[in-house]
């Protein structure tokens, strides 16, 4: 098995919609209890994101479902165009009906997707697609 190249967390930002926590190849995003996010409240976070990964470092956006919140699928048209580095996005879900809403939001996403029930295989599945890509 390769080497773990995700393991190291370079910086936690907490934004008005959530936490955020930046790895070398990944993020992941907790949001807020009961936010609803669209493209205009991303804003903030998707600069730190072009900050930390640019459009040449390859990346995967996890999201830590831990709160309940609403989300703009169509804003992932307009974030899509931003990051050509983005390789995956990956949703861990501890509950029926956000495993229905993650499988809706997989239909906006032109990379790959994946739907996990745990922080460590969300992880490992970035090695597979960075070690990979």
């Amino acid at each position: 098995m390769p080497p773990d190249i995700t393991r190291k967390l370079v910086r936690k930002h907490i934004l008005d919609i959530g936490s955020f926590y930046f790895y070398d190849h990944f993020l992941i995003s907790e949001m807020n209890e009961g936010v609803t996010v669209d493209y205009d409240k991303a804003t903030k976070l998707l600069l730190l994101i072009k900050d930390y990964y640019g459009n040449n470092i390859p990346f995967v956006y996890i999201t830590n479902r831990v709160n309940s919140y609403s989300f703009e699928p169509t804003a992932h048209f307009k974030s899509a165009k931003l990051f050509p580095n983005l390789k995956g996005y990956g949703a861990i879900i501890y509950d029926s009906i956000n495993n229905k809403i993650a499988s809706l939001e997989q239909s906006f996403l032109n990379v790959p997707t994946k739907i996990f029930d745990n922080v460590e295989d969300a992880v490992q599945w970035v090695n597979e697609l960075i070690l990979h890509d």
